[in-house]
């Protein structure tokens, strides 16, 4: 199907019964899925992984933020035990974690949610205390993180390149073995791929520096050797082309997401995912003129939109088909009935910053009220 016969029935489809409905709550095909709902749980680390292994407390804070048919991104999971550089984050590179993963994915797919693992590799965003050997962590570069407790990386020889490339082929492999429906590779937020992508990082003179095309050809590798292990249609990707997390920046962040987008368009993925310009940092969002439009445009699979989005504007998007997908972080995290609210128009729960990188299996993880709770307490 052309994206304009797709786009055709996105309009038809917000109307029933010749009355309006809400843009974010029209169904969607991507692919071999059919989506109930636009709203998307964005991938949110959450520090909770003991010992890097999924837990059994994932399970229900997983499954809460389930519906029929409704999509769902994992937090950042580890590729490799090189790819660490947080406490408790969760990994996909050993027979525990791929065993660790099954009854969480199950719970999901019980509900009739779709699920995507999200591949990782933090690369200079760490320090030997989370490498094995007490090693220097890897990156694209030697320069550290400016004024952070990130130590000096050791930039990677041209030669030990294709085993980090393989390290996401097998992880993505691993993915689908815990029953994942398909995998997201991380190419954003200053992690490894990013710092291959943004040229005030990447001082590489070799065929992964210098030019826009040498910059993009380790996410493009990544890319081909997952799609060519589990294919494509199970493939998606995400991008901050704009953002600076982690000290990491590009001169022309227009082009070199734009270039992505259409180089992507070779191998077929399924989607692309894509922060938004006003989230140049974590914390807040910035007023900017740049958009994601081209890059929309250019690719030609589903394109996911995130960075600061609230029930309205998400709505916009969708409506004036700057989108297709719209995914939420933090609220998500505090509303595990998300959809649900935006379709009631009821108020959402305040998300609590404190407690979004604790350890706790429970607090500021799994004891956000749902809708009725609120509704019962207030009764």
């Amino acid at each position: 199907m052309q994206k304009g016969e797709v786009n055709s029935q996105i309009n038809n489809a917000m109307y029933v019964n010749g009355a309006p409905t809400i843009p974010l709550l029209t169904p969607y095909r991507i692919g071999q899925f059919n989506l109930s709902h636009r709203v998307v749980l964005a991938p949110l680390t959450r520090n909770r992984s003991y010992n890097n292994v999924p837990q059994p407390h994932a399970i229900l804070y997983y499954s809460q933020r389930t519906t029929k048919g409704g999509l769902l991104i994992t937090e950042a999971t580890g590729v490799s035990d090189t790819a660490q550089g947080y406490p408790e984050t969760p990994g996909i590179w050993t027979k525990e974690q791929i065993e660790a993963w099954k009854p969480i994915v199950d719970a999901v797919h019980a509900k009739g949610g779709i699920f995507f693992c999200q591949l990782w590799h933090v690369g200079r965003v760490s320090n030997p205390g989370f490498q094995p050997g007490g090693q220097d962590p890897i990156s694209s570069t030697d320069k550290p993180i400016k004024g952070t407790k990130y130590t000096s990386p050791r930039r990677l020889g041209t030669e030990e390149i294709p085993q980090i490339v393989n390290d996401f082929r097998i992880a993505a492999r691993n993915a689908i073995e815990a029953g994942f429906d398909g995998v997201e590779i991380h190419g954003a937020h200053g992690y490894l791929i990013d710092q291959f992508l943004k040229d005030n990082v990447n001082d590489r003179t070799d065929q992964y520096g210098g030019s826009l095309e040498n910059r993009c050809r380790f996410a493009l590798e990544i890319v081909e050797a997952v799609a060519n292990e589990i294919g494509a249609d199970r493939l998606g990707i995400r991008l901050s082309p704009f953002a600076d997390y982690m000290d990491s920046f590009d001169s022309n962040p227009t082009a070199l997401g734009l270039y992505l987008a259409e180089s992507l368009n070779k191998y077929g993925i399924l989607y692309c995912h894509m922060v938004e310009p006003r989230m140049k940092t974590a914390a807040e969002k910035h007023e900017i003129s740049e958009t994601l439009l081209p890059m929309r445009k250019a690719f030609n699979g589903t394109f996911i939109s995130a960075g600061g989005y609230h029930k309205e504007d998400g709505n916009k998007a969708v409506e004036e088909n700057r989108t297709d997908l719209v995914a939420y972080g933090r609220w998500f995290l505090a509303n595990p009935d998300l959809p649900k609210r935006f379709e009631l128009n009821a108020p959402l729960n305040n998300y609590n910053r404190t407690t979004f990188y604790i350890q706790d299996p429970v607090v500021g993880y799994t004891d956000y009220p749902f809708l009725e709770d609120t509704v019962s307490v207030s009764a």
